[in-house]
């Protein structure tokens, strides 16, 4: 199981993110544009990857990751289980998150992170 606190840690990590409301959500940011949220009422988290990673991401495992089931899916908004995802898949796509949405510069310092 991964938590927000674990979600917490690891966005916060990366390079010039801030946490911020987002509605009734946990939003994190680089550049003021949102690449992950927290729902804390259903427990998942939303990341926005690129069409190619939410395919990939979305094989490991259809019922732990998958993507938004409406038009912000096919933009690459991808919904985590946070009780049933591995913390190291979880990790690797967060990261690809904060990389989809990040300036080169910002994204190319954590490759391989």
């Amino acid at each position: 199981m991964t938590t927000l606190e674990t979600l917490r840690t690891i966005a916060l990590s990366l390079p010039e993110v801030t946490e911020e409301p987002h509605f009734e959500k946990t939003s994190f940011r680089v550049k003021k544009k949102i690449f992950a949220t927290y729902d804390d009422h259903l427990k998942t988290a939303c990341i926005k990857l690129t069409e190619i990673d939410q395919s990939v991401f979305s094989s490991a495992g259809k019922t732990t990751i998958y993507p938004v089931d409406n038009k912000w899916g096919k933009q690459g908004w991808t919904i985590i289980e946070m009780k049933k995802v591995r913390k190291d898949l979880f990790k690797d796509a967060l990261i690809k998150a904060y990389c989809a949405v990040a300036p080169k510069k910002l994204a190319d310092q954590v490759k391989g992170f």
